[in-house]
């Protein structure tokens, strides 16, 4: 059974930047293929990037240019770099993971593409 813990998730103005961070413990990392999502209130799950075995990295549009995601494999750990955070992205952010035998590039913002979720952290951004 793998499990991801998620952290870094805090407050910030407008403007600042916050690292998440994912670590995924009781798994082969490397047979992973990752992803992360955010949910605000009232609004549905959406894909913010996802990360492929081989490095491959893909973006929502709004996020483009001000997050980076990326892994560190020898510590088990998915990353993501948030820029330039704007009042709307406040948000639970939580990281998700799939066996990459199974893993659909192209639906990589699609949560049912992931078989293992995180508890998530929170994101505030204030104006």
């Amino acid at each position: 059974q793998v499990q991801l813990v998620e952290s870094g998730g805090g407050s910030v103005q407008a403007g600042g930047s916050l690292r998440l961070s994912c670590v995924a413990a009781r798994a082969t990392y490397s047979s992973f293929c990752m992803g992360w999502f955010r949910q605000a209130p009232g609004n549905e799950r959406e894909g913010v990037a996802g990360i492929g075995r081989d490095g491959s990295s893909r973006y929502a549009d709004s996020v483009k240019g001000r997050f980076t995601i990326s892994q560190d494999n020898t510590k088990n750990t998915l990353y993501l770099q948030m820029d330039s955070l704007k009042p709307e992205e406040t948000a639970m952010y939580y990281c998700a993971a799939s066996h990459c035998k199974w893993y659909n590039p192209y639906a990589w913002d699609r949560g049912p593409n992931f078989g293992y979720w995180g508890q998530g952290t929170q994101v505030t951004v204030s104006s």
